[in-house]
């Protein structure tokens, strides 16, 4: 197993042991969301712009992006995107800009995820995490249903 691809299984395993915080199925890593993810983490790199892609705005496939100025971690981008569970409302649940990799994250009808990393010629390195089907969908009462309270 080569370096990449136990970095890849660290942001799955991370984002397994936070679904179980949550009480919801783990992911499985999906080699078709992956090898889309690596593709466009090497678009971005060549880019250095962080943005979205077609297939993720056309609601094909759920996607959480992280940039960095150095070589991160899969488990700090686990981590950091998690970390917006402060700003979310599970009293007031939906849709909003500052929640959306941590719901992402938890989103229980999420069957499997695919992650990508390249580094840019810079150094600075962009992370791709790929879910399907995909989360946030912004239908009511689907955020009750998906994104559950973790579990004291």
């Amino acid at each position: 197993m080569g370096k990449q691809s136990r970095k890849l299984k660290e942001v799955l395993k991370a984002h397994n042991d936070y679904r179980k915080k949550h009480g919801v199925p783990p992911l499985k890593l999906c080699k078709k969301l992956t090898s889309g993810a690596q593709q466009y983490a090497a678009t971005l790199a060549s880019t250095k712009v962080l943005q979205h892609s077609p297939e993720s705005s056309n609601g094909k496939c759920g996607e959480n992006l992280a940039w960095a100025s150095y070589d991160q971690p899969g488990k700090e981008v686990a981590e950091r995107w998690y970390a917006e569970i402060k700003n979310y409302s599970f009293q007031n649940p939906g849709f909003s800009s500052g929640t959306g990799h941590f719901t992402a994250m938890v989103w229980k009808n999420t069957k499997k995820m695919g992650v990508g990393k390249a580094t840019a010629s810079d150094g600075s390195t962009f992370v791709v995490a790929r879910y399907d089907p995909p989360g946030n969908v912004v239908n009511p009462g689907f955020y009750e249903e998906n994104v559950l309270p973790p579990k004291k």
